[in-house]
């Protein structure tokens, strides 16, 4: 792992104790490096530790037969005699587990007070070593792979996903994302992340491959002459789809070759929808169904059961039936279902199947943050995300994993390309760290907590980019660590919520814990109500907090029934929370049925 300049700096001046203590680790290692053994009575500290230390609170550590080893009385009473010889602050603080002890130096000592103090410590004939106690940080890995600077979307403080700074804490290990998409084609950059998919192209004149469904998903490729897909639609080169969205989720990462992958930590299961001039619904209906965990007659058991589902596809018209109870399977056995809002820079109401319920529906971004031109907008969009835009630079797109044959497959290669069917693998890989980081989260409470975290676009949005941008280190620092302990309270008094007046509160008493509320406190809502755009919901923490669930918005659909996810970590757990529910706009009134509070 390697360190910013900035923080070798950091390091480096902190660990001037002495030349022994010059080496510079990562700072997210905790263990100092001490200096070699030697002659007790020699003052070596006096003339090494000199240049440059920098420091508020030491540690040190006493030979096994020394009384401060083991009496905090002692060392602290040794702290008070160095201070007398030095004229400093020295203060015993406490005793670490390693029995070594903790003193504290007072507020902003100098270099030069510093040093007088580690050099009474290191003279005297009962310390074995003495270190400064070190302020550790999260370090965001900068990968080796050579295109990973070309990768604006993940690192780029403007309008990137600052997906770096998530990877401290995980890189996707044991979640797999099924890509329902064109297939894959092999890749260098991405074999050791690919595992067993299927072909579910039943139509030959669509799979090319010369049959119907089968297990290999291998991408022949999608091209296709002038109006072979349509009067008046031109020819087309193989676009090798499948493989450049499976880049941007898990690339190999750290290999010293191309681009970086958000859950590089993931596996990618290939699941073949996509042929020449598109796939039909009943193929992507029965790959969701299989690739979630789900039965289809015909194919064998699915062996790499998806958390995740990415699919950068989509049409026209509403979300069918057929469509929406594939999609309500696999969000019921536990998979996130992460959709294109489609690329026809209109409302993506009439955008299938990215306006069907129990997605999240992605739009896409520009590398100033404004909604990219060609993205679909409105209500139904969830999050926003890097989707790029090449009119004026290929550079300003999104580069990933692709072959460069133009018909059939041909060697390996990168490029970049622009649409929502990038910015979705940004947000899939997304949910794949969430659910390595805290295998509870349910697929509600990952959308939720991706709106939840999410910072607002740094650019514009006309028609609607639904909660912002997302963040990915801000979403998985709220979710890690978060899982329930089984903990529910909960209130099931009906509570009437009137037409456009005042807010309305439901309170639940929560005893009988210690400490802080978790980092994802989960709030489940069930609210009955004919229009819930009109609903504004928020929950109010004990001290009076607010937490924005839900806003307002052109949202026609009937009731809230859901589980948001709160990064309450600085609220006191136990006390009275409440919440609060408000109609913004006439004609339509609705009941709060109960709610509750999972910790």
């Amino acid at each position: 792992m390697r360190t910013s300049p900035e923080l070798r700096r950091k390091l480096i001046s902190v660990a001037a104790v002495s030349a022994a203590l010059l080496t510079a680790v990562p700072a997210s290692v905790a263990v100092a490096h001490e200096a070699a053994p030697r002659p007790a009575a020699v003052p070596a500290a006096q003339t090494e530790a000199a240049p440059g230390l920098q420091a508020e609170r030491l540690i040190v550590g006493y030979k096994s037969g020394a009384t401060e080893a083991k009496s905090n009385k002692a060392a602290a009473a040794d702290a008070e005699s160095k201070a007398e010889k030095t004229g400093e602050d020295v203060d015993f603080q406490r005793r670490l587990g390693t029995g070594a002890a903790l003193v504290e130096l007072g507020t902003n000592p100098t270099r030069a007070s510093v040093a007088d103090v580690v050099a009474q410590y290191e003279a005297d004939p009962q310390v074995a070593y003495v270190v400064p106690d070190r302020l550790n940080k999260p370090t965001a890995v900068t990968p080796n792979d050579t295109e990973y600077s070309k990768q604006w979307d993940l690192f780029e403080s403007t309008a990137g996903m600052n997906v770096p700074g998530a990877w401290d804490t995980t890189t996707g290990s044991g979640v797999t994302v099924a890509v329902i998409d064109t297939g894959y084609v092999a890749h260098s950059d991405l074999a050791a992340n690919i595992v067993g998919g299927y072909d579910f192209i039943s139509d030959t004149a669509v799979s090319v491959d010369g049959n119907g469904r089968d297990s290999n998903p291998a991408d022949p490729g999608d091209w296709y002459n002038d109006n072979e897909c349509g009067q008046g639609i031109a020819a087309s080169t193989s676009s090798w789809h499948g493989t450049h969205v499976a880049g941007t989720i898990a690339a190999a990462t750290n290999n010293g070759k191309g681009v970086a992958g958000i859950a590089h930590g993931a596996k990618i299961s290939p699941v073949r929808v996509l042929g020449k001039c598109g796939g039909y619904d009943s193929d992507i209906i029965d790959a969701i169904t299989w690739a979630s965990g789900g039965t289809v007659s015909g194919v064998p058991a699915n062996t790499n059961v998806a958390k995740v589902i990415n699919m950068s596809l989509g049409g026209g018209g509403a979300c069918s039936s057929a469509t929406q109870s594939a999609i309500n399977g696999a969000v019921n056995r536990g998979t996130s279902v992460v959709v294109a809002a489609g690329n026809e820079n209109q409302n993506v109401s009439n955008a299938s199947p990215a306006n069907c319920g129990n997605v999240i529906a992605v739009a896409a971004t520009n590398r100033a943050g404004s909604r990219a031109s060609y993205s679909n907008y409105g209500s139904l969009v969830d999050i926003a995300a890097p989707g790029g835009e090449t009119r004026t630079s290929t550079a300003n797109g999104i580069l990933s994993t692709l072959n460069s044959g133009t018909k059939t497959p041909s060697s390996e290669n990168y490029a970049s390309y622009q649409g929502t069917s990038m910015a979705t693998p940004h947000v899939a890989g997304l949910a794949a760290l969430m659910k390595s980081a805290n295998s509870a989260l349910t697929p509600a409470q990952i959308e939720s907590a991706i709106k939840a975290n999410a910072r607002a676009l740094p650019g514009t949005c006309s028609g609607g980019c639904g909660a912002g941008l997302a963040d990915a280190a801000k979403t998985v620092q709220a979710v890690k660590g978060g899982t329930s302990t089984g903990t529910t309270f909960s209130s099931t008094t009906a509570v009437a919520v009137p037409d456009n007046g005042a807010a309305i509160e439901s309170p639940i008493s929560v005893t009988g814990r210690s400490g802080n509320a978790p980092s994802a406190l989960q709030v489940g809502v069930d609210i009955t109500h004919t229009y819930r755009g009109d609903l504004v919901i928020d929950l109010v923490a004990p001290d009076g907090s607010t937490y924005r669930l839900k806003s307002a918005a052109s949202d026609s659909a009937d009731n809230v029934n859901t589980t948001y996810t709160v990064n309450a970590a600085g609220e006191a757990a136990n006390g009275t929370w409440k919440l609060r529910v408000q109609d913004t706009a006439a004609q339509d009134t609705g009941t709060l049925n109960g709610w509750k509070l999972t910790f």
